[in-house]
Formats: structure tokens, sequence, C-alpha cells
């Protein structure tokens, strides 16, 4: 009987089984972040491109917040072992206690964005000059590569949302690498949605949002290491 039980855990050790768990926990992790998304996204992709939709498109990605808090956490804390793959109860239970803390950080990032949306959709009919542009757009870029840290900080730690907020700033100057991998993963699926749909990168949800986590996996150290007990 011991015998067995040991070859199970070789087995449950290996290289293959670790990399069959990581594709399990996946896909999984890809059909519950669909799900939790899905009423949002769905009416989202029928959408015009037009400014006018902007705040209509920002109260449909409310969702999303939430559902990427919810994978973070469960990549996170799901063990790469065959004999113990629970990904579905880790998302499910990351999502319950994370939602409050989220929320606080989500609902004003998309309200920011969209003014900031809106504005740039209107210098014209404002009568602003053309380079207003670009702080209006560096501001955007600030407000995002910010909530990206938040949004890593709340869905992994126990923080009140003021000091998730400080540690978030502090982070982009603190970690530039985290800063610019984030930057880049954005700007990839920002091009991907706008050349081919916003369909794309949910598909690959999962997958984003694991590589969202590796990128954050220095300041996820440091915090853990400065800022815990």
């Amino acid at each position: 009987m011991s015998g067995a039980a040991h070859a199970w855990r070789q087995f449950g050790d290996g290289p293959l089984s670790r990399a069959a768990a990581r594709v399990y926990t996946l896909l999984v992790v890809e059909l519950l972040f669909l799900l939790t998304t899905l009423p949002g996204l769905l009416p989202l992709l029928l959408l015009s491109r037009d400014p006018s939709n902007l705040p209509l498109a920002a109260a449909l990605l409310v969702p999303v917040g939430p559902a990427v808090s919810a994978a973070l956490y469960a990549l996170r804390h799901q063990r790469p072992d065959v004999t113990d793959l629970r990904p579905a109860a880790v998302f499910c239970r990351g999502y319950r206690a994370n939602l409050p803390g989220v929320l606080r950080v989500w609902v004003p990032t998309l309200l920011w964005l969209t003014m900031l949306a809106v504005n740039l959709a209107h210098l014209g009919a404002a009568a602003v000059p053309g380079w207003w542009a670009v702080p209006l757009v560096l501001v955007g870029a600030g407000v995002t590569l910010c909530a990206a840290n938040a949004l890593v900080i709340t869905s992994l730690f126990d923080f009140r949302t003021r000091d998730v907020l400080r540690l978030a700033v502090h982070f982009l100057v603190r970690t530039p690498g985290v800063t610019v991998g984030n930057a880049l993963l954005l700007a990839a699926a920002a091009g991907i949605t706008a050349v081919f749909s916003e369909a794309v990168p949910v598909l690959f949800g999962s997958v984003v949002i694991l590589a969202f986590l590796r990128t954050g996996d220095p300041m996820i150290h440091l915090i853990r290491k400065e800022f815990t007990a």
C-alpha cells in the first residue's frame, strides 16, 4: 500500500504531471472567467465603436475586474499537483473574498478612463488644441498601470483600499520591470482588440492573466517580504 502511495506521489510530482495540472487549471480558470464575464462582454461585442457608447461599455466591463481578480487568486494559490486539483473551488473562493475590495478599485478606474476617453473623443467639439491629447493619454496610461498593480495587490493581499492604492503607486516606480511588463501586456491586448475583436483576448484570458501574474512576481515578492508579517 505504501509503495502504491509512493508511486502515486511520484506521478503527481513529475514534470509531465505538473504540466498537465497547469493546462487543466488554465482551462478551468478560462471557463470560469468566461462564465463570470459573459453577461457584460456579450452585449459589449454587439456595441458599435462609437464614442457615445463609452459609458455603456464601461458599465458592461464592471464584471471583468472581479473575474480577473478571481483568476489571479486561483492561478496563484492552486498547487501544480494532479493529486490536489481544485481550481474551480479556489476561483470561487477568490471571487467571493475579493469582490468588495476589487470593486472599490475597479469601478473608479473605469469611471476615470471613461471620462478621459470621452474627452479625447470630443477634443474637436470642445475647441481644445490637439496637443491636449498627449497629457490625457499619459494620465490614462498612469491610471491604467496603477489599477493593474492595485488589482494584483487586492487580489492576493488583505489591505485597506487606501493602502492598496498607495502601494500600487509606490510600485510603479519601485519595480519598473513590472510597470514596463504590464504596459507591454496592455498594449498587446489593446492592439489585438483594435485589429480583431474584444473576443480574442477574452478567449485566451487565463493565459493573459497568468502572464500578468508572472510579470507582477517581483512586486508580489517585495510586498510579502516588507508589508506582511
